[in-house]
């Protein structure tokens, strides 16, 4: 099996505007440039996976059916095909898990669901737990300046490889840094 380059995507605050434990479609709103930002991720021979933390089930503040309404909503405004796959964990601190992040469990998944490349691969957050799940994945990071991002930068244990203002200029990073297929 070919390996292939991804770009692992946290959701909230980076996809889209952080609502605190989202349980309403309504409120699902894209940062500016998301959907042709990622498409222009696609064009070139990555795959987007949305890797989120969502302890708000664990917490008993949303149910799965309401995140997987917020996800369908999601999908649906970025245009359906963008998103190769998602993985979500609903695990509350301080509950043991390999897949909450920064725990790389479900970095891990997708890797060999999907046939992933990790050394080629990239992850794009708003928080510490995204850079730090990233890095110990083994790919290149880049904090986004939306969300949590623009206070991340003071509480990381590690540094990013890039800084961001959002996920359109994280895209231009990734596509001036990597050796993904250029057709």
């Amino acid at each position: 099996m070919t390996l292939r380059p991804a770009v692992f995507l946290d959701r909230d605050g980076t996809l889209m505007e952080e609502v605190h434990y989202c349980a309403d479609p309504a409120l699902v709103r894209l940062f500016p440039g998301t959907a042709a930002a990622l498409r222009r991720l696609t064009e070139r021979g990555f795959l987007c996976v949305i890797i989120t933390n969502q302890s708000g089930i664990g917490r008993g503040l949303l149910t799965e059916t309401q995140y997987q309404a917020v996800q369908a909503e999601l999908m649906w405004q970025l245009g359906g095909d963008i998103i190769t796959a998602s993985y979500f964990c609903p695990d509350a601190p301080p509950t043991a898990s390999t897949r909450r992040k920064p725990e790389t469990g479900m970095v891990q998944e997708a890797a060999r669901d999907l046939g992933i490349d990790l050394a080629q691969s990239w992850f794009v957050g708003d928080k510490a737990a995204d850079i730090e799940c990233g890095a110990c994945a083994g790919t290149q990071t880049i904090l986004v300046q939306t969300g949590y991002g623009a206070k991340a930068t003071a509480t990381l244990d590690v540094s990013p490889h890039f800084i961001a203002k959002d996920i359109v200029a994280a895209v231009e990073v990734i596509l001036q840094n990597s050796n993904a297929n250029r057709p």
